[in-house]
């Protein structure tokens, strides 16, 4: 599937399609899903996309992973790699 601004490879609408996936398997693709980012999307913002598109699945690992990155999201408030470097 060809995601969308918030989900460019579509990496967390597969990982919900994902039959027995584990948490461990979640935060690999998480991982893989904050690298393909736009630039000027924050993940925060994309992160509570995410939870509203997948959120009434409580139970899965993937929503608990989403959770805790918008909870570190909202805590760190800055963006690594050269971005977050030279302050723009």
């Amino acid at each position: 599937m060809k995601g969308d601004r918030f989900d460019p490879k579509g990496l967390i609408f597969e990982s919900y399609r994902i039959e027995g996936i584990q948490m461990a398997e979640c935060r690999t693709i998480f991982l893989d899903w904050a690298l393909s980012l736009p630039e000027d999307l924050e993940a925060g913002e994309a992160i509570a996309v995410l939870i509203e598109r997948y959120g009434a699945e409580r139970d899965h690992p993937m929503t608990q992973v989403l959770r805790e990155g918008l909870g570190q999201a909202r805590r760190t408030g800055r963006r690594g790699g050269r971005r977050g470097r030279s302050g723009g």
